[in-house]
C-alpha cells in the first residue's frame, strides 16, 4: 500500500461516485483505503480495479454515525474524501436521513482532526445544497448560493416533508456542519466541498441489472432501452449533468492542490442533457437500434451548441474548470461511454 503520493481514505467506496473517486485517485498515483458498510459490498470494486490490487484496501465501517466510527480507518492516511451518505429523492422519514448525513460528517471530521497525518479533506456535497429559490429573468446559481429554504421546509413540515426536500435538507445541513467544524475547530487540514449536479457516466462497477443503475443515470439507460422520451429517467426534473469521471477527477485534484482548493466550494455542472439530446446521440451511434430508441423531435429541447444550459436558468460550473485547468468531458462522450458500459444489460 505504499505510494509516493500518499494514502487516501474514501468513505462510501462501493457507491457510484465512490468508485469513480477511487479510480481517479489510483490513476493519479495514490493508494486508497475505502470504507463500506459490509465487506462483501466491496468485492465488485476490488474486482473492477484489480490492476491496482496492491494500492487498494477495503475496511468495514458499519455505522458512520457511531462515536469513533472512523478512528481506525483514518489511521495513517494523508487525505480523506467523505462520500458516504444517503442518496434518494423518495425518502419518507427525515430523521434517519438527517442523522446519517449530519452525524456521518461530524464523526469522520472528528477522526481526521485527531489524526496528525491528515493534510486534506474533501466532502461530497451536492448542487441541491445550492439550489435555493431565486427570482428573475436570468437565474444563475454559483458557489455563493445556499439552499437554506429546504431546512425551513423541513422545520415547518417535519415528517410530512416531501422526500426530495428531505434529501436537499440533508445535503445542506451536512455541508453546513462541515464549514462550522472548520470555523470552530480550525483543523490543520485543508477543507473542500464539491457540489455536483446530477451525476451520470460510465460506472466503475457495471450493475448486474437495470434496477441497480444509479438513479441520476437512468435517463441514458432508459433512452437506450427504448423507453419513451417523456418517461425516461428523471422526467420532469431539470436536466443538468456532470460526468462521474469529472467528479472523481475533482476529488483527486482537490487533494493534490490544497493551495487552490482549501476553503472552497466547487459547483460541478457541465451540460444540459434532456432525453431528446440523448436520443439524438444514441441514434447516431447505434443506427441498428433506430427502431428501438425513440426518435422524438430531433434537436428539440436543448437550446445552445455544445449542450450548454438554456438562457434564463443555469448552474455555473466554470469555477472548477478555471481552477483545475481542465474542461469537462463532452456530453456526447459521456452518453456513449455510459451506453457502452450498459449494453450488456439490454434484452432487446
Amino acid at each position: 500500500m505504499s505510494s509516493s503520493k500518499g494514502l487516501v481514505l474514501v468513505s462510501g467506496a462501493n457507491s457510484f461516485v465512490g468508485g469513480a473517486a477511487i479510480e481517479a485517485l489510483l490513476k493519479a498515483g495514490y493508494s486508497v483505503r475505502g470504507t463500506v458498510r459490509s465487506m462483501a459490498s466491496g468485492d465488485p470494486l476490488i474486482e473492477a480495479l484489480s490492476e491496482y490490487a496492491d494500492k487498494i484496501e477495503i475496511v468495514q465501517v458499519a455505522d458512520i454515525t457511531a462515536a469513533g466510527a472512523f478512528d481506525e480507518a483514518v489511521k495513517g492516511v494523508d487525505a480523506v474524501a467523505h462520500i458516504a451518505a444517503p442518496v434518494a429523492l423518495n425518502f419518507d422519514d427525515p430523521e434517519p436521513v438527517m442523522t446519517a448525513a449530519i452525524e456521518g460528517i461530524k464523526r469522520i471530521l472528528e477522526s481526521a482532526h485527531a489524526t496528525p497525518s491528515v493534510k486534506t479533506f474533501v466532502f461530497m456535497s451536492s448542487v441541491v445544497a445550492i439550489l435555493g429559490p431565486k427570482e428573475g429573468d436570468e437565474i444563475v446559481y454559483t458557489e455563493a448560493d445556499w439552499n437554506t429554504a429546504s431546512l425551513d421546509t423541513l422545520a415547518e413540515q417535519g415528517k410530512n416533508t416531501p422526500g426530495h426536500i428531505i434529501y436537499y435538507a440533508s445535503k445542506t445541513a451536512a455541508e453546513q456542519a462541515l464549514w462550522a467544524f472548520r470555523d470552530e475547530q480550525h483543523p490543520k487540514f485543508s477543507v473542500t466541498a464539491l457540489n455536483p449536479c446530477f451525476i451520470t457516466g460510465p460506472p466503475v462497477v457495471v450493475p448486474k441489472s437495470p434496477s441497480e443503475i444509479n438513479f441520476t443515470s437512468r435517463t441514458i439507460w432508459d433512452v437506450l432501452a427504448g423507453v419513451p422520451l417523456a418517461e425516461a429517467g428523471l422526467a420532469g426534473l431539470f436536466h443538468g449533468f456532470v460526468d462521474v469521471r469529472d467528479v472523481g477527477r475533482m476529488v483527486a485534484f482537490s487533494i493534490a492542490h490544497p493551495e487552490k482548493t482549501d476553503g472552497e466550494r466547487f459547483l460541478l455542472a457541465s451540460h444540459y442533457g434532456p432525453a431528446q439530446s440523448i436520443a439524438d446521440i444514441l441514434r447516431r451511434q447505434y443506427p441498428e437500434r433506430a427502431a428501438i430508441i425513440h426518435e422524438g423531435t430531433p434537436g428539440e429541447g436543448y437550446f445552445l451548441p455544445g449542450y450548454t444550459y438554456p438562457k434564463g436558468f443555469r448552474h455555473d460550473g466554470t469555477k472548477a474548470t478555471r481552477v483545475s485547468g481542465q474542461d469537462y468531458i463532452p456530453w456526447e462522450k459521456t452518453v456513449v461511454d455510459m451506453a457502452e458500459k450498459l449494453k450488456p444489460l439490454l434484452t432487446n
